[in-house]
């Protein structure tokens, strides 16, 4: 009886290991293939697809609403000269054009981040005292359905469409605080660099699919449905986003008993919700959170430089078309898509298999996401009119910066996930500076559109990006703060 056991025993265990191999994670306790966690990722994934095509669709469409080019779709005032390409299509420029000037031009793409800015830290609370599930999801739709009435707004004047940005960036300035806060609920700790990287590169396949069909669309349509495509594609999402999704384990009606059970019990020594409490006081004199706020904020210095303006300096500089101008405009995010997921699985394996602590793995990935970019960003200004280095260059800076996807990009997590969304919203509104005054310095520092005042831009990003890796490096932590947790706990440190 005892020796029939056992082999029931270990055929059992030999069956339940096999399935997990197969599914290509073998040390996972509850199997990764069509799980609700996996599945909610790919579908996050999704959302932030829309969140970041509806964001830069306008740096492409800007390129079209200007009245400087001519009919062969070539710009007209580029320092390069323009590149020779086969014959193709006339060029369709049928939509309303504007007389904006360079320091218009920045304010209205700076205008989303004034939005933006606004709903960070009540995104993160909102999200931790009621669900993130319809902030999120709502959060995505108000931003679609003003990119809707973009064209509209364009045609009322610069103020009106500024406006509609702001507005925008109001609803979209909830989703990075609430998705953090969902997964507090959702990442298993040794699966956070996966699940989280999976989620969020939909932000760089967004720039990626945006940037080069924008472009499409505004040679054979014209610059209005731009808007008008992606609106739609983000109504898509939210109906499946309010169909599928569930805040917690605990309330998804599809998830398994095995996966609940595995989400929960290797959370419950980390999640403290006990009341509406908050410590404020330990939050904002957190000095691991404040290494966050700076390596966020340098971050995204360049980040969102080349995000808004990259199009413009194609044109401007290059002398690229505005057909060539999305495709090659994207190139960089496809390698810092591709960098931020394979990341994400590099980083778990040196916590989980090779035991690396936590915060070790962190200040890595974020040193090589943060130096790297900037010294590719400082040589792309170097490379004058060679197109080619030029674009090499920044396609590597930015592929780069996906590493910091399992940098202090996640750290929120590690250090306080109870309160991973407030923290999110803290670090992000910081980090969104960048976004509101960045375009405005540099179309300042580049009315001349030269190389030697693009260098200067690219010196500044670099030089920003240099500090913020330093200062995290000499502060992040890794561990679950006293104050995040009543039994303070951690994997790995």
């Amino acid at each position: 009886m005892c020796w029939s056991s056992l082999v029931a025993y270990f055929r059992s265990e030999i069956t339940s290991q096999l399935s997990l191999f197969l599914c290509g994670l073998p040390s996972l306790p509850a199997p990764a293939c069509c799980s609700s966690r996996y599945g909610l990722s790919l579908l996050s994934c999704y959302g932030f697809f829309v969140a970041y095509a509806l964001r830069v669709n306008l740096s492409v469409a800007m390129v079209d609403m200007l009245n400087n080019t001519d009919a062969s779709g070539n710009t007209s005032k580029s320092i390069c000269p323009a590149h020779s390409s086969p014959a193709r299509p006339i060029y369709n420029h049928t939509a309303s054009v504007y007389d904006w000037d360079s320091e218009t031009q920045g304010w209205i793409l700076g205008s989303f981040f004034y939005g933006y800015i606004l709903t960070q830290i009540p995104g993160g609370y909102l999200a931790r005292k009621y669900g993130a599930k319809w902030l999120l999801g709502l959060g995505i739709l108000g931003t679609v359905v003003f990119t809707l009435l973009t064209p509209v707004a364009a045609d009322m004047g610069a103020g009106y469409l500024i406006a509609v940005r702001v507005l925008e960036g109001i609803g979209e300035g909830v989703t990075f605080p609430a998705m953090h806060a969902m997964w507090a609920f959702w990442a298993p700790p040794m699966e956070r660099s996966r699940l989280l990287t999976i989620a969020y590169t939909g932000a760089q396949l967004g720039t990626v699919v945006a940037l080069p069909l924008s472009a499409q669309i505004c040679f054979y349509l014209d610059w209005t449905w731009v808007f008008y495509i992606f609106g739609i594609v983000g109504i898509v999402w939210f109906i499946l986003w309010a169909l599928l999704v569930s805040n917690t384990p605990s309330t998804h009606p599809r998830i398994t008993e095995q996966e609940r059970l595995y989400i929960t019990s290797s959370l419950n020594k980390e999640l403290t919700l006990s009341g509406d409490h908050i410590p404020w006081g330990s939050i904002l004199t957190s000095m691991p959170l404040w290494a966050i706020v700076v390596a966020h904020f340098s971050y995204n210095w360049t980040f969102y430089t080349l995000l808004t303006l990259l199009p413009t300096y194609m044109s401007d500089v290059l002398g690229f078309s505005i057909k060539e101008n999305g495709a090659l405009s994207a190139l960089p995010y496809i390698g810092c898509g591709l960098l931020a997921v394979l990341g994400g699985q590099l980083a778990d394996y040196l916590r989980e298999n090779c035991f690396y602590r936590t915060v070790v793995v962190r200040k890595a990935f974020s040193l090589v996401g943060m130096i790297g970019p900037a010294v590719f960003i400082v040589a792309a200004g170097y490379t004058g009119c060679n197109y080619i280095l030029a674009v090499a260059f920044l396609s590597i800076s930015s592929s780069l910066g996906g590493i910091v996807a399992s940098g202090f990009n996640i750290n929120h997590l590690d250090i306080a996930p109870s309160y991973a969304g407030i923290l999110l919203g803290i670090t992000n509104s910081f980090a969104t500076i960048p976004g509101m005054v960045g375009p405005v310095i540099a179309r300042a520092l580049t009315k001349n559109n030269t190389i030697e005042e693009w260098q200067t831009v690219f010196y500044i990003s670099a030089g920003i990006n240099l500090f913020g890796a330093v200062f995290y490096t000499v502060f992040g932590q890794g561990v679950v703060q006293p104050w995040a947790v009543h039994n303070p706990h951690s994997h790995g440190n």
